[in-house]
């Protein structure tokens, strides 16, 4: 059951069950899950509740470089770091570092801007993993 809750956040969430045949614990998660569901759908219908997925901004150092003595002057994790005590959300952040990466491409600096499509690639894969 803990498993479907933690896909129930998201809007889009699923849950897939892989098993050779259906088991007694299977059936009494969904059954739950259901009636769960039932008790949910008529809340919201009541209050006028639109269900939406949770968003959060993202902490970037917890997905930049782990140390931060290992971070090269002029990196683009260096560069990341510098969100950390601003309040942005994640389009935010990659709209910024779109600007970067263009920026350095357009004065040549083309390893510079590779670094900030991967940055910005690695971002967008954890905006999918975690939602808006």
């Amino acid at each position: 059951i803990q498993i479907f809750g933690r896909a129930s956040r998201n809007v889009f969430g699923r849950v897939i069950m892989y098993a050779e045949k259906e088991t007694a614990s299977m059936k009494k998660a969904i059954s739950e899950t259901k009636r769960r569901q039932k008790i949910q759908k008529a809340y919201n219908e009541k209050y006028k509740i639109v269900p939406t997925t949770i968003q959060k901004n993202i902490n970037l150092l917890k997905y930049s470089a782990k140390d931060s003595q290992a971070l090269a002057p002029g990196s683009v994790d260096e560069d990341i770091q510098n969100y950390e005590d601003k309040e942005l959300n994640l389009e935010d952040i990659v709209k910024d570092l779109e600007y970067k990466m263009k920026l350095a491409a357009q004065t040549l600096e083309f390893e510079k801007a590779a670094e900030y499509r991967d940055k910005i690639k690695e971002l967008m894969d954890i905006k999918q993993v975690y939602g808006p």
